[in-house]
């Protein structure tokens, strides 16, 4: 391709995406461009008012994203990029600029608007330069706009809310993302169409050819297609010279190093069958004389195949209680935190630079803290905190795969071997230690906080009085259930080890209506009525016969009219996706993950019909369904 000498070129720097977009990512991955991710913190306050044009709002922001991660890494990470790329998505109708939904509500005022309408799709992008000199960064800023015209349809409020309950448009700018289920409510699209999905790859490519090879006037080009609108080409970007050739580069644009050297072989073009000219590496030769072509580096590969460090890294972090440490006294040196927790400070540092290289804690020089992130997910106290599944996780997960060689030829769970006990041992064991049914409780615990707004508010619930979630646990989608819907009465059903240990996990200083807990085993024991019914994280737990137990004892309980809320994490029809439930699965448990059309298959078979899916985007996905009525 002809950006072959510009990749070239970056390959050797430090080049750095100033955003958590997964569509940006993406975008510039599949461009060939390596680069790693730091978010930046810039928080969106700009006043939109004193800007003339939307434009000049969506550049200035991506300015200011980039230079706050410029800076950021040059004084706080003492790591100096070379390239930071910022970026920011708007959406402007009838002068109004509309970026990312707050809530529900939010989402459906946004979308309501650009209902029949045209509207535009602005993306500002900043390309900063850096250098270090005298301990003082010095950049250069390059910043561009790109414009698409998007229409959609006429559209019905049921198609709104059902697009709105995906959970697709909380993330995305003007409330819908075109790539997925957003593109249903498009009409046509003017322009870039990566342009709306978060980042305009064709004038970016452009300006990074201007910015490192500014063509004269006759070098360019005007090429017509049937198929494409007309674009411009650089056509001699090398003009076959190697890349250690003096190329004259645009002011903007970062030196090469002293030894001139990006990737193995020289970048040359040729030209296809069509006219145009591509870029191609040289094959290298090996010691025999023989032709061989180097391979790219496998980035993905590489980073699966050392993913059990970064795991192990977090994991031990807080066990540690590292996070905890810091949230309270932070920032630390390594001695303090070591003197703290009693390990080795060499020992100490290590994990410790270990989390900051991996985005979970900032090292500046008065010494470590966290993030913000590491404050909201990794400390004990945190609101949404997971620090009860990653205990649980290292202590319990990660023997099982240690072992999962002999999962797999085996066929079954290997609790045998990584704790030289039975499954039924190791069960009784979690509720047999008060520390054990406390670990096991707050591993529960932390996913159902974390998931719970989005599976109460996955499908309108309003229309039943009573709930019973089965093997609730700690009774914190119950929680969130009375929240949302205040006439609802929810009782959680769990076995009495579980009820008798629920105290801790109560929320405080909140005026919600009570839930009701009852001690039980939803196998053997009666169940309480209600209209609707819940199982999370039940179905993919347990083998068919046990599910056929439970799954006709609800039916039978069901009048014509009450419901059944499934949470679990849906898979695709392929089963591939998502990568995360499918490797769940190797730890070989009894039960299975299943796709839509087998949660569809499965509950049609207990009666239950209009079976409906939604997508959350979270850890869990939601599943309702109808108990038949008798005139069907």
């Amino acid at each position: 391709m002809v950006l072959s000498p510009v990749l070239g070129k970056l390959a050797s720097k430090r080049v750095v995406l100033a955003s958590a977009s997964p569509r940006r990512r993406e975008i510039l991955t599949n461009m060939g461009l390596r680069f790693e991710v730091v978010p930046s913190w810039f928080k969106e306050t700009l006043e939109k008012s004193s800007f003339a044009a939307p434009f000049e709002y969506a550049v200035e922001t991506a300015r200011q994203k980039a230079l706050e991660v410029a800076n950021r890494m040059h004084v706080k990470h003492m790591r100096t990029p070379d390239v930071v790329i910022g970026a920011d998505t708007i959406v402007s109708v009838d002068e109004q600029i509309l970026e990312k939904p707050v809530d529900k509500q939010d989402a459906y005022r946004m979308l309501s608007r650009l209902n029949g309408k045209e509207h535009s799709v602005f993306t500002g992008v900043a390309v900063i330069h850096c250098h270090s000199k005298d301990s003082k960064l010095e950049m250069e800023i390059t910043d561009f706009y790109e414009e698409t015209k998007v229409k959609f349809s006429e559209l019905s409020e049921e198609l709104l809310w059902e697009y709105i309950h995906s959970g697709e448009p909380m993330d995305k700018a003007g409330g819908y993302g075109i790539q997925a289920l957003g593109g249903m409510l498009v009409e046509y699209v003017h322009g870039d169409f990566l342009n709306v999905m978060g980042f305009p790859l064709n004038h970016f490519c452009k300006k990074l050819a201007e910015l490192y090879y500014p063509p004269s006037k006759h070098n360019v080009q005007h090429k017509k297609y049937d198929s494409i609108p007309s674009v411009d080409t650089f056509e001699n970007l090398s003009d076959g010279e190697s890349e250690s050739s003096n190329f004259t580069e645009h002011k903007g644009a970062s030196k090469l190093d002293s030894s001139g050297k990006h990737s193995a072989g020289g970048v040359y073009t040729s030209e296809n069958s069509s006219g145009v000219r591509t870029g191609f590496t040289v094959p290298l030769e090996n010691q025999n004389g023989v032709s061989q072509r180097a391979p790219e580096v496998p980035s993905k590969i590489l980073e699966l195949m050392d993913g059990f460090r970064a795991s192990k890294a977090l994991l031990v972090a807080s066990k540690l209680k590292i996070f905890d440490h810091l949230k309270h006294k932070g920032p630390l040196k390594a001695v303090d935190i070591a003197n703290e927790i009693g390990t080795s400070v060499c020992g100490t540092e290590r994990l410790l630079d270990a989390c900051a290289a991996l985005g979970l804690l900032e090292k500046t020089p008065q010494g470590y803290g966290n993030t913000d992130s590491a404050n909201t997910f990794l400390t004990s106290d945190g609101e949404y905190s997971l620090h009860g599944y990653i205990i649980h996780s290292n202590d319990h997960l990660w023997p099982l795969f240690t072992n999962l060689e002999s999962a797999i030829k085996e066929g079954s769970r290997q609790n045998h071997r990584a704790f030289g006990k039975k499954e039924e041992d190791l069960f009784k064991d979690y509720y047999h230690s008060q520390e054990g049914k406390h670990r096991f409780m707050a591993a529960m615990h932390s996913i159902a906080r974390l998931t719970a707004r989005d599976v109460a508010t996955a499908f309108d619930l309003s229309r039943f009085k009573s709930a019973c979630d089965l093997g609730g646990c700690t009774g914190a989608l119950a929680h969130e259930l009375v929240q949302i819907y205040p006439n609802l009465k929810v009782t959680v059903f769990d076995l009495p080890e579980v009820i008798a240990n629920i105290s801790y996990f109560q929320p405080s200083g909140q005026h919600t209506a009570p839930v009701t807990f009852v001690s039980g085993d939803f196998f053997k024991d009666k169940l309480p009525e209600a209209d609707l019914y819940i199982l999370s994280r039940i179905l993919h737990d347990w083998p068919d016969e046990k599910i056929h137990v439970l799954l006709s004892k609800i039916s039978a309980l069901c009048r014509p009219g009450s419901a059944l809320l499934v949470a679990e994490t849906v898979l695709d029809e392929q089963k591939t996706h998502p990568s995360r439930a499918v490797l769940q699965s190797l730890s070989i448990t009894e039960g299975k993950q299943r796709s839509g059309s087998e949660y569809k298959q499965l509950l049609e078979k207990y009666s239950f019909t209009d079976v409906q899916i939604k997508i959350t985007g979270n850890l869990l996905d939601a599943v309702l369904c109808f108990k038949k009525s008798l005139s069907l």
